[in-house]
């Protein structure tokens, strides 16, 4: 597949494809006889991961250094497992702060709720004396 035709799949653009093969996260991709990329399956599986994980907010630093771990094979399995577990206890750490923000916000909404229809009642009755 070309480069736009996976830049367009993955809803990213064709810089950022460049730009993860430059730093590491894909691994160099397959060429044509005209010098054009063909990404294959596995290289779409490794973008449809790192989009994932970059969704989720893992740090590139974190991503670079699990998928040269991923290369150099099942010996770095631990190490591998190391990684995402960081990744995912930072991931519920701020998803904790996003839900008390949520929070928050729900309850000065309910109190504006709250005050609009104490003011609407008092100019009701106000009509109604």
């Amino acid at each position: 597949m070309r480069i736009a035709e996976v830049a367009k799949q993955f809803d990213i653009s064709a810089d950022t494809l460049r730009y993860y093969e430059r730093i590491g996260l894909l691994r160099p991709v397959q060429r044509n006889a005209n010098g054009v990329r063909d990404y294959s399956e596995e290289d779409c599986a490794r973008i449809g991961f790192v989009k994932c994980m970059r969704g989720a907010n893992v740090s590139i630093e974190a991503l670079i250094e699990y998928m040269r771990l991923f290369d150099e094979g099942d010996a770095t399995l631990e190490a591998r497992k190391q990684i995402l577990i960081e990744q995912r206890d930072a991931a519920r750490e701020r998803l904790a702060r996003v839900q008390a923000g949520l929070d928050r916000l729900d309850y000065k909404i309910a109190h504006y709720d709250e005050l609009i229809s104490l003011q609407k009642a008092a100019i009701t009755e106000g009509r109604a004396s």
